[in-house]
């Protein structure tokens, strides 16, 4: 019996083996079957940043979605060996260092005034990039507003930190949107380090609200995230390897104007080894060509791991001779980070009654 069943074994391994070539490796089959999908931005003041997993699916077939407030977090820290400290771009913020202060009791409005005219996002001033993160969000090693901080605490300079905009509170014209309401103020902030994690002082520019906090590295997410305004640790991302996609307001930037501020943005999980790329259809249906394409199709090559930029805005064209419209002529290839294949494109960018911030996608596995 014992070697009816080794005989049995070899015979199915050998089978098995036969269907994959020795030069390739087997391609990983996501779990879903893709959809048509309504990420929850939450219309023309676009107060949600959504995080979704292609490959996690609900009850009703649809990607798993994560979605907090733009406003929920301030800061975030690095869980990997580096130690870098991320302002959150979607609500404008911007840092800079103060110079020759050792402690933050050393600054004061007065003493910041002029510093704050030039920390600023969106005022058409080139020189302002320096104030804001690296936008292709490259992290781990791309330049940050504030500095990756040194073992020496006596090397980490207290910064002056514009603490962006607040959701816009109020009517929003059919069509039009909204990324931003009123100051949320200014704070001034030193980070050390605390063993292997973060340690975090920060006040108003008057003294008041001081808070202090340790942030110990979590390895399962790429950051830890940190409100100054609410005095709190918070989770805003799903873990590492469960989001690929991030709809969300954004502070990239335009060549000879500086920062500038986009609705309707979409970034792609870098940091967590997303990778993905675009496809201009010049010729033909665009539509077609997004129903033909095959894993074959794929060209990986093309995949871009260094920027999570590739969707962005180019999507959409919110000021088309016929309207707010969706590009007909591109989608998207996604690879995640279990190296599964999607393609993936835009069906609407509005509402059915024209309301901004109610985009829609379509996606399938490859």
């Amino acid at each position: 019996m014992k070697k009816i069943l080794f005989c049995l074994l070899i015979g199915f391994s050998l089978v098995s083996q036969s269907c994959i070539n020795d030069n390739e490796d087997p391609v990983a089959v996501a779990p879903v079957e893709g959809s048509i999908t309504d990420p929850n931005v939450g219309g023309a003041t676009q107060p949600n940043q959504v995080w979704i997993d292609l490959s996690d699916v609900d009850i009703n077939g649809k990607p798993k979605q994560t979605f907090t407030r733009r406003t929920d977090w301030d800061l975030a820290f690095y869980t990997g060996s580096e130690f870098k400290v991320v302002l959150n771009s979607s609500i404008m913020m911007a840092a800079a260092k103060v110079p020759n202060v050792t402690t933050l009791d050393q600054v004061t409005d007065a003493s910041v005034s002029t510093l704050k005219n030039q920390v600023q996002v969106a005022n058409f001033n080139p020189a302002n990039e320096i104030y804001i993160d690296d936008v292709k969000g490259n992290f781990p090693t791309g330049y940050t507003a504030i500095e990756g901080i040194k073992s020496n605490d006596s090397e980490n300079a207290i910064y002056l930190v514009n603490m962006g905009k607040d959701i816009y509170n109020g009517a929003v014209a059919v069509g039009s949107v909204a990324t931003g309401g009123d100051s949320r103020g200014w704070k001034k902030v030193q980070i050390v380090r605390a063993g292997d994690g973060y340690k975090v002082k920060s006040a108003d520019l008057d003294g008041n609200n001081y808070y202090e906090v340790t942030v110990t590295k979590n390895a399962a997410y790429n950051y830890n995230f940190v409100s100054l305004q609410n005095k709190k640790q918070i989770f805003i991302q799903p873990e590492k390897n469960k989001w690929d996609l991030c709809f969300t307001v954004f502070t990239n930037t335009i060549t000879g104007a500086g920062s500038y501020i986009y609705a309707d943005f979409v970034n792609n999980n870098n940091v967590g080894g997303v990778g993905a790329y675009e496809v201009v259809v010049t010729s033909g249906s665009g539509l077609d060509a997004y129903n033909n394409f095959k894993l074959a199709n794929v060209d990986q090559s093309k995949f871009i791991y260094n920027d999570h930029r590739v969707i962005g805005a180019n999507w959409r064209n919110p000021v088309g001779t016929n309207g707010l419209e969706v590009y007909g002529d591109r989608f998207y290839v996604i690879k995640d980070s279990d190296g599964y294949y999607f393609k993936l494109k835009f069906t609407r960018l509005t509402s059915l009654d024209g309301v901004r911030g109610f985009p829609q996608f379509e996606y399938k596995p490859l």
